[in-house]
């Protein structure tokens, strides 16, 4: 290896990541052994055969050679990739300088147990590992691990030869141009799997595309279709997820007596020579080989698109309801993030309700979108059609991210066994069915959530009984129309019991959601977030989505600016009620929060944080619900929801309600006008009460209250739904033929 090469490698990867947008992750460094190594990495694309080594040599201050492709050494950039230690796969030399350079530990090398790219990620058959290429298939290579095996043979034959046969020794040691026997290092051998995942995979034209075509006539299809790829991904920002497995031990695979006898046998070995334990020898092989080959693949890095382009493959049915195919990628992401068989990118880590309420990530709509512009679905008014055909794994190898790339991310993730199973039984599992799992899902993690928060900050004389903090469902008789009703600031679910109670004996199905931080205690409060309070009600809309037909938003005081905002963001809400909503608040201790808050800050800048002020002192009108404390982060988040939720007020168009109290002690009417001025819904009303109290869903008078709200769900029930289209924006849907099979009509 020329060092200087290495070092000039080196800065074109810099430069190349400063122009980058590309995103590198590594997990699991900690696997990496300090003896020799070989790497044994599945290969996507060419960037790994210069990434990886660069930065393996960073981790393990240890060079990084590479087996290459024999096409790569041609001319003056086969001379600069020798110099940098790649050697070529038909070099006559290969495997004595693998192993002298192991046998010393002067390199570690990068092994691709494919053979070569597998553009289409078809790696699997009946079963088994089958590496498919252009030119047909064929299993993984064992090369790497019988490179590992011979170089743990001879490094324990050398050691055992010093002792007992000398001559023997020197020989050994003069074969593999060693000063001496003393020269290998005692340190045993290791194969480490590595996974590189990619995400996202979308492979278009770019400047280096375009670059490309200008300067080189006549560019080769294959060349052209690698810069098309692999130029995307790093202009365009790509997600490139390094994980590394545990090491493979190899010398724990040479304690066969076969192998036993010919490392102690005084006989002279040379290196090419058949001896006696060969077989034994390639059966270990073929062994380590199937164990780095599942721990490849056990690591691949799953993202939005695999779920996606899996269920679309595993579907039984060629039309696919777009609500139902969310709720089996987030079921799917659910079970297999609890369980830990999976590897998650961290975009699926993160909480999935958005994928069931108004997908604010874009994960689903970008993939459809994509998928359509692949032509492997067509979308209309009624739903998503899959072109199955487009998923069946026959298509151009080379032209594969291109033309196909939805069917080789979902070759990507076969070989996860446990991931394939549940996605294959939700795909099968009919939608009524689909829906309610959905909901006792959603239900059992709010209420287990609650649990642990209440475990952990309830504390003896501040926190409420459980049964006041607890998330409920109320059953209605029919599931035509159901309520998503959100409790106020400082408060808890018990707080609108009484309405829910009231709504479900008219027949209406009612969930209630705590709002994170209530429902425990003050300390819970100041520690969240009012994205916090939007998760919780999104999670409740869809409990009600996946129970009833239709949905309405409903909410007192922070729940109802909650419920406001669900009603903007969710077309599905079809009508929305607010309580009391704090537009503006008229308690003097809220006035002074922005003061208060800046000087927290300037405090724990200053690290004086004993004389922060945290909370202030609440006399709430309902002492068996609401907190005694108020913390000043919370009614900081408090205004943030509203001051979000105010600009957007026009784009609400459904049927809207607004109750308010004239003299309100806390929230200012004159807010709640300025809400009901700004709704953009044609069908709205305001209703105000003579009430000297803020908390009007309790307490003397709290049934007109009820009356009034349900009366106005009664008006949205008697009224004919509206005729919704798949929510995805059309790409040119083509009309779709009546004989498509279909998915179980939803309840």
């Amino acid at each position: 290896m020329n060092s200087f090469a290495y070092r000039t490698t080196g800065l074109a990867i810099k430069t190349i990541s400063g122009i980058s947008r590309a995103r590198l992750n590594m997990h699991d460094a900690e696997h990496l052994p300090t003896g020799p190594t070989i790497f044994v990495v599945n290969h996507f694309t060419r960037i790994e055969t210069f990434l990886l080594p660069y930065h393996l040599h960073r981790l393990t201050g240890t060079p990084v050679w590479a087996l290459a492709d024999a096409a790569l050494f041609v001319g003056k950039f086969g001379r600069y990739i020798e110099q940098l230690g790649a050697v070529s796969t038909r070099s006559p030399d290969r495997d004595r300088l693998m192993v002298k350079s192991l046998l010393t530990g002067e390199a570690n090398w990068v092994i691709f147990p494919e053979g070569r790219m597998v553009k289409n990620k078809k790696i699997m058959e009946k079963g088994r590992f089958m590496i498919s290429y252009a030119g047909g298939k064929h299993p993984p290579h064992t090369g790497a691990a019988t490179l590992a095996l011979r170089t743990e043979f001879y490094r324990q034959r050398l050691i055992n030869m010093v002792e007992n046969n000398p001559d023997e020794a020197r020989r050994l040691a003069d074969r593999f141009m060693l000063p001496s026997a003393d020269g290998i290092s005692r340190l045993p051998t290791s194969i480490v799997p590595i996974n590189l995942t990619y995400y996202p995979l979308r492979a278009r034209e770019n400047a280096l595309s375009r670059l490309a075509e200008r300067l080189v006539e006549d560019l080769p299809e294959r060349i052209a279709e690698e810069i098309m790829t692999e130029g995307a991904m790093l202009l365009s920002g790509v997600d490139i997820d390094i994980r590394f497995g545990p090491p493979i031990q190899v010398s724990d695979c040479l304690s066969c007596r076969a192998i036993q006898d010919d490392i102690r046998s005084p006989v002279s070995i040379g290196f090419d020579d058949r001896i006696p334990s060969r077989k034994c020898m390639r059966r270990e092989a073929l062994k380590i080989m199937r164990r780095y080959m599942a721990a490849i693949y056990r690591m691949t890095t799953v993202n939005h698109d695999h779920l996606f382009a899996a269920c679309l493959k595993k579907s039984p049915v060629d039309r696919i309801d777009a609500e139902n195919l969310k709720r089996r990628v987030f079921l799917a992401a659910q079970a297999c993030t609890r369980s830990g068989e999976v590897y998650f990118h961290t975009s699926v880590d993160r909480n999935q309700t958005h994928l069931l309420t108004d997908d604010h990530y874009g994960k689903f709509s970008e993939f459809i979108n994509f998928a359509a512009e692949k032509k492997v679905v067509r979308i209309d008014g009624r739903g998503i059609v899959r072109d199955a055909a487009r998923l069946a794994g026959i298509f151009d190898f080379h032209r594969s991210r291109i033309d196909n790339p939805v069917a080789v991310i979902a070759n990507e993730v076969e070989p996860l066994t446990p991931l394939q199973g549940r996605i294959s039984r939700l795909s099968w599992m009919p939608g009524f069915w689909l829906k309610r799992k959905v909901a006792r899902y959603l239900i059992k993690r709010a209420r287990d959530e609650f649990d642990r928060d209440y475990d952990r900050f309830g504390s003896l004389g501040v926190s409420k009984p459980k049964q006041i903090g607890r998330p409920f469902l109320i059953r209605g008789d029919r599931r035509r129309v159901g309520v998503v009703l959100a409790h106020g600031y400082l408060a808890a679910p018990a707080e609108v019991r009484g309405l829910a109670e009231y709504l479900g004996r008219m027949g209406f199905w009612v969930y209630v959601p705590r709002l994170k931080g209530h429902g425990t205690a003050p300390e819970d409060l100041a520690a969240c977030t009012f994205p916090e309070w939007i998760d919780d009600m999104d999670a409740g809309y869809a409990v009600i989505r996946s129970l009833c037909r239709r949905v309405v938003a409903g909410g007192f005081s922070t729940g109802a600016g909650l419920a406001l905002d669900l009603a903007q963001r969710v077309p599905a809400v079809e009508a929305v009620f607010a309580v009391s909503a704090p537009l503006r608040l008229q308690d003097m201790a809220a006035r002074f929060v922005p003061a208060v808050d800046m000087w927290n800050r300037i405090m724990g800048h200053i690290h004086l944080e004993e004389a922060q002020k945290t909370f202030v002192d609440n006399h709430p009108e309902n002492p068996h619900i609401n907190y005694f404390k108020n913390p000043i982060s919370g009614v900081r988040e408090l205004e943030r929801l509203m001051a979000s939720l105010e600009p957007r007020l026009s784009e609400i168009t459904v049927p809207a309600l607004v109750v308010q109290s004239r003299e309100d002690p806390v929230v200012d009417p004159k807010g709640t006008e300025k809400i009901f001025k700004r709704l953009g819904s044609v069908d709205k009303q305001m209703v105000l009460f003579n009430f000297q109290r803020h908390g009007i869903l309790l307490g003397e008078g709290a049934d007109r209250v009820y009356r009034t709200i349900g009366d106005f769900l009664e008006h949205v029930r008697q009224s004919p739904p509206p005729v919704r289209a798949v929510e995805i924006p059309e790409i040119n849907p083509p009309s779709v033929p009546e004989t498509v099979p279909t998915e179980s009509a939803p309840d």
